[in-house]
């Protein structure tokens, strides 16, 4: 059976603007660091994989310097990590709180994907206890049971870096000719693509002007039908996809069939859909059960 993998932060939740600069910031006062990121230069560290990553960025000699830091690279890794448990802390605060809503479409689609026996994953260089939150906030908690999840230092190197991805695939036995990765950056797509993986993206607030050359499929968001009905705007559709007011996932079903696995649908059958319409029924042969692998 084919499977989907969601990115976290950008595709299952919009968190980087209301959750974690917020909790970046908050975590530096209360350690007392002279710093405190605006708007504008954490779309900047946003490229930056990973939080501990983004946190090493201050570390110049001035910066350590200033706040009176060790320069011993032990403690000052040490410090580091003190300073990204706390911030891990006030994130997941801040997402069980409920202030930040899901993405449109994302617990739609993934409903659909299990319903149809997909394996469902998120993998993230996130911290994990941070991808975990998130993760139940956008799809509940029963749905959220069912995914894998790769998460924060599981690998070494970050996206762009294939890793993530490489790791959830070997993880979960898959067939990377059949999985469809959603992700909502450059550096995530590129991951994604350097692992083999068909990739679509889900524009979010600090990537809207990245380039996502390479992308089977760019839309502004998933969108959703009626009563909500945010409509998808489509960006990029080199493969002729076509999706209708809103993704469902026979759309993303054909993105692997125009990269050439011809027998993979929404069912894991052959079967011709129009664009826009529903997705056929699961088929009880193929169904699964029970949550997917994680890690650990």
């Amino acid at each position: 059976m084919p499977a989907l993998i969601f990115d976290c932060d950008g595709v299952l939740a919009d968190t980087e603007r209301d959750g974690h600069l917020p909790a970046f910031n908050e975590t530096f006062e209360e350690f007392g660091l002279p710093v405190r990121w605006s708007d504008q230069e954490y779309a900047e560290k946003v490229k930056v994989g990973g939080g501990k990553e983004r946190m090493r960025t201050l570390l110049t000699p001035d910066f350590v310097a200033a706040a009176g830091l060790p320069t011993d690279q032990a403690a000052l890794d040490e410090q580091v990590a003190a300073w990204h448990r706390r911030k891990t802390e006030i994130y997941t605060g801040i997402i069980r709180s409920g202030g930040i809503p899901p993405r449109p479409g994302v617990r739609r689609v993934a409903t659909e994907a299990h319903e149809c026996g997909w394996t469902l994953a998120v993998a993230s260089t996130s911290a994990e206890a941070s991808v975990r939150a998130v993760l139940e906030l956008a799809m509940g908690t029963e749905l959220a049971a069912h995914f894998g999840v790769f998460a924060g230092d599981v690998v070494q190197r970050k996206k762009p870096a294939p890793d993530i991805y490489d790791f959830a695939v070997h993880r979960l036995g898959l067939d990377p000719a059949r999985v469809v990765v959603i992700e909502d950056s450059r550096n995530g797509m590129l991951s994604a693509l350097g692992a083999g993986l068909t990739c679509a993206v889900t524009t979010s607030a600090y990537t809207q002007e990245e380039d996502f050359t390479g992308a089977s499929l760019v839309v502004t968001s998933l969108g959703d039908p009626p009563p909500e009905e945010i409509v998808t705007g489509v960006l990029s559709d080199p493969l002729g996809a076509r999706p209708g007011p809103w993704v469902v996932l026979a759309d993303l079903a054909a993105l692997l069939t125009a990269d050439g696995d011809a027998g993979s649908t929404a069912s894991g059958t052959p079967e011709a859909r129009p664009p826009g319409s529903a997705p056929p029924g699961p088929d009880p042969r193929t169904q699964q059960s029970g949550p997917g692998p994680r890690s650990h």
